[in-house]
């Protein structure tokens, strides 16, 4: 049977003066952690980078219960940030998960008592294979310290919990050293920004960095244009068949002069000296209107867009010649704004 905790008498009215300054202690307690770690970031985390960076494997991360999830997220990280990372649970890697561990790789091993069975179980056999080994624990003197050929110290003051039981400030100082490790690592490989959208390609972030303005556009007949003879009327039919707002004035050999837009529509009318009959797209057209590459990214049309207060941006080659069209639906489709 699960042990049941009764819940208070009158469960709806806690002392909010109570449940406050025990959670204020709560983050006291795992800051002061945080900052302890500064000086243990020492000689030995140095060679941990070392050894890392020289590997031609992967970064094998282990660990159980609270430290395990502290081991699925550094390897995450490490993996999201040019380090090849994985975890194996230390239980599953005794019943034939160890196989996935290769001589090349380096096992980082977590636990802040250093004496979790399951990991000290696999040891032997990392040892047999060759296989580096970094621990992340509480007590350099502990079985997995004393065996790791590096330690890193992750010692804490005290747990947060009130009972010094449930794995709290240790575990956020085990997190929080795996991601220094992390950081240190990516520094070292000179990893950027275009490197991590990569490896995010569905996120936010690689839709912003990979998305280029190519991606995005209409182009061939889908671009509305006319020439710079057009009259009004058929400027306008353009605009309607085309759906963006607007349409580009180019030459013969489809060099881009102007736009004609939905304002520049709006303003036509409500100026008495244009008649609107017989006026042509050269008379009302914008001349050096903001255009963009086609190899520039989708961020840097919205931005463009933003600082102009426009909503459709004509795509022009190097020659000047109009070879695409967006406006700010397409970007809202590609969920770049």
């Amino acid at each position: 049977m699960n042990a049941r905790t009764a819940p208070p008498a009158d469960a709806l009215h806690v002392n909010a003066d109570t449940v406050i300054r025990s959670a204020r202690n709560v983050i006291k307690t795992e800051a002061a952690a945080i900052r302890a770690l500064e000086a243990k970031v020492d000689a030995a985390f140095v060679q941990a980078c070392q050894m890392i960076l020289a590997c031609k494997g992967r970064v094998v991360v282990s660990g159980m219960g609270k430290s395990g999830h502290i081991a699925r997220k550094i390897a995450a990280t490490l993996a999201s940030t040019g380090t090849p990372s994985f975890f194996v649970h230390p239980g599953e890697a005794s019943h034939g998960d160890l196989g996935m561990i290769q001589p090349d790789d380096i096992l980082l091993g977590i636990s802040y008592s250093g004496e979790t069975d399951e990991l000290l179980y696999i040891l032997p056999a990392i040892k047999r294979q060759g296989i580096g080994l970094i621990s992340i624990t509480g007590n350099p003197k502990s079985s997995l310290a004393t065996q790791a050929d590096l330690n890193l110290d992750a010692n804490v003051a005290s747990e947060a919990c009130p009972h010094g039981l449930a794995p709290t400030a240790s575990t956020t100082a085990a997190l929080v050293m795996g991601d220094a490790l992390a950081v240190a690592l990516l520094e070292a490989r000179g990893f950027t920004s275009d490197d991590f959208a990569r490896s995010h390609p569905a996120g936010s972030l690689g839709r912003r960095l990979l998305l280029h303005i190519a991606d995005v556009m209409h182009s061939g007949d889908d671009v509305p244009r006319v020439r710079l003879e057009a009259t009004l009327s058929e400027a306008l039919v353009e605009m309607s068949r085309k759906h963006l707002g607007m349409t580009a004035v180019v030459d013969a050999e489809n060099r881009l002069l102007g736009v004609f837009t939905d304002g520049d529509l709006r303003r036509a009318l409500d100026d008495d000296g244009v008649d609107l009959r017989s006026a042509s797209v050269a008379q009302l057209m914008t001349r050096g209107p903001k255009t963009i590459g086609s190899d520039k990214l989708a961020v840097e049309a919205a931005q463009l867009m933003e600082k102009h207060q426009i909503n459709a941006l004509l795509v022009v080659d190097a020659g000047g010649h109009a070879v695409g069209a967006l406006n700010i639906h397409d970007l809202l489709r590609a969920r770049v704004v």
